[in-house]
């Protein structure tokens, strides 16, 4: 009876063995299945709802480019013809001047406050004290608008020099064909009192 219970034993014994190891292949294919599933739902929602990406953002992409200025807003230079007078104020004197300027339209207003100073010893500025408002070219024609200060008037040699000087700087720039001299937004007669200013002075 003992050896009867003890074979009986035995087998309900490897058959649980056999049991378990039959189970598992099957929990493994589970898992595996899980995870598929689990990565399958890794761009859902809780409620199942599918969760977007937000979109690259081309302008964060860009955040780092340094801007590139546009050809009219890099400086530019150009070297041009200045001239001054001798302390006698006899004659003038051409003299090689830098200008640096940002749009073509500036350059005759750093023209004109070229005039304004000399760097050559012995050579005097004739508008040195007078203040250029304005140089607009319009057809041609470049109107200059200045202010005129008590200090800055010369006798009549030195504002005849000066209206030379000055419509020879300007008269290099090959399209402007007359020259409108304003002082304070007004035509007048004489500059400073002794030469009669031209409306315009034209090109010769």
């Amino acid at each position: 009876m003992n050896r009867k219970l003890w074979i009986i034993g035995v087998l309900v014994l490897l058959l649980a063995v056999t049991a378990g190891c039959g189970q598992k292949p099957n929990a493994l294919v589970e898992g595996e299945q899980g995870n598929q599933e689990n990565q399958g739902n890794a761009g859902n929602s809780a409620d199942g709802t599918a969760i977007q990406e937000p979109p690259s953002n081309p302008v964060a992409h860009g955040a780092g480019d340094s801007h590139h200025s546009s050809p009219e807003e890099q400086a530019k230079t150009m070297v041009v013809q200045a001239y001054f007078t001798d302390d006698q104020l006899n004659e003038l004197f051409p003299e090689n001047k830098e200008i640096t300027y940002s749009a073509d339209t500036e350059k005759y207003m750093q023209t004109l406050k070229a005039l304004q100073q000399s760097e050559t010893p012995g050579l005097l500025p004739l508008w040195e004290k007078v203040n250029f408002k304005q140089a607009v070219l319009e057809g041609g024609k470049l109107t200059v608008d200045l202010t005129l200060p008590d200090e800055a008037r010369l006798g009549a040699g030195g504002e005849a020099l000066a209206v030379e000087s000055l419509t020879k700087a300007i008269f290099q720039f090959e399209e402007v064909q007359s020259i409108e001299i304003l002082v304070d937004g007004q035509q007048a007669d004489t500059l400073m009192g002794h030469v009669e200013l031209e409306h315009p002075f034209q090109r010769k």
